[in-house]
């Protein structure tokens, strides 16, 4: 499928359309013809990065005054799932670009870090958010990287893993604790800045899928970041983080939906043009319920990440939403793919062909940024809370 005649003409405006669209054809011109060779090396083309740039998708949601494209979260929903139906390596890039660290910084930075920051964040730097340490994944809070009183700033030691975009970023939040006292209410955000001295990207995972994206350690020793690249209030990073990481679950949604599409779209085409017994073997009916069930699943799981990025752009409450539609669409690529490969036979077990790698690619959907386990929980909390 050459444009985005898959969604829904009624949950999509004409301008998101167009907007996806384009995203779309760029991925397939620009990113397309490089996607083996990046999972391969384990490592993004040098002209990626510098071309989601010049197609504004790495600055969505930031204003206009600082070079931004001034958009609605939605708009950034919807490059995320266009450019995962070519590669979902491509589109965490700019998931983490822009609902995690851009939307944290439009939201919390103060005037003069917006100034300095933002239009660096809209035209050339990449964003990492560092949350995730060796003794604190799921339990995001038990996190061990301090953060100590010196004159004029503080000095941060510890260690960060799983960080996507390490290998690339300029920009760091990092989440480290100023009092241990204080447990989760001790935790801050900073702004910490590639080159900082006593600041070490470390190694880069070798990973089983998304394998283009980097995904680092992050190393802290007597690393000083002055007062004023404290974001938000000191003792307010368990803020920033619950909240931001809420709408970063709706951007993985999308980025699974991408996934999905992206292997169904294959999956179709091959069933119609292979022929076996003299028809196209999509004419089967064994394969043809199958691949209408597949369907059915991708379209309810775009429409409930739709239906979250909707409420977080209207303002209100998506928490419940943005569980779900992760669950749901981490879910729904897995299978698909899966599916997919059993659609087109022993060749799609090969590496010729794409569907292995989305496969494999799809497997992180239910892990990061919130496992399918504690999505279940929190949707489990908000429901009893609401039956109450």
């Amino acid at each position: 499928m050459s444009n985005f005649n898959h969604a829904p003409l009624t949950v999509l405006s004409d301008e998101e359309k167009a907007f996806a669209d384009e995203v779309y054809k760029f991925a397939q011109k620009e990113v397309a013809p490089h996607v083996a060779q990046m999972d391969e090396e384990s490592k993004l083309h040098p002209n990626i990065i510098p071309k989601l740039f010049e197609m504004g998708l790495m600055g969505v949601e930031i204003p206009e005054k600082f070079d931004g494209v001034d958009g609605s979260f939605m708009l950034a929903t919807l490059a995320v799932e266009s450019l995962a139906r070519v590669d979902p390596s491509v589109a965490v890039v700019v998931d983490v670009q822009n609902t995690l660290v851009n939307n944290a910084l439009v939201r919390w930075c103060n005037d003069e870090q917006k100034a300095r920051i933002l239009p660096k964040m809209a035209t050339e730097w990449v964003g990492s958010y560092a949350l995730s340490e060796p003794s604190s994944g799921s339990d995001a809070f038990a996190l061990k990287c301090r953060a100590d009183r010196v004159e004029g700033g503080w000095r941060l030691n510890g260690t960060k893993l799983w960080i996507t975009n390490g290998g690339e970023s300029t920009m760091f939040i990092v989440m480290a604790n100023t009092d241990f006292e204080k447990g989760y209410r001790g935790i801050t955000s900073f702004l910490v800045q590639r080159g900082t001295e006593g600041f070490t990207v470390g190694k880069k995972e070798d990973k089983l899928g998304i394998r283009a994206s980097s995904t680092t350690e992050l190393i802290f020793e007597d690393c000083f970041i002055p007062d004023a690249d404290v974001l938000g209030e000191v003792g307010k990073g368990y803020k920033i983080a619950i909240e931001t990481l809420n709408e970063g679950r709706i951007g993985i949604g999308a980025q699974m939906v991408g996934l999905a599409q992206g292997a169904f779209d294959y999956a179709m085409k091959y069933m119609l043009e292979r022929k076996q017994f003299n028809k196209p073997i999509a004419e089967f009916q064994g394969l043809a319920f199958q691949y209408a069930e597949v369907a059915t699943e991708i379209e309810a799981a775009r429409l409930m990440v739709y239906n979250a990025a909707r409420l977080k752009d209207a303002g209100k409450p998506f928490l419940k939403e943005a569980a779900m539609a992760k669950l749901f669409a981490s879910n729904v690529a897995e299978k698909t793919a899966s599916m997919c490969i059993e659609f087109i036979g022993g060749v799609g077990f090969t590496k010729e062909y794409p569907l292995e790698k989305l496969y494999r690619d799809a497997k992180i959907g239910k892990i990061y940024e919130g496992t399918s386990n504690l999505q279940l929980d929190t949707i489990a909390k908000i429901l009893r809370a609401e039956y109450k």
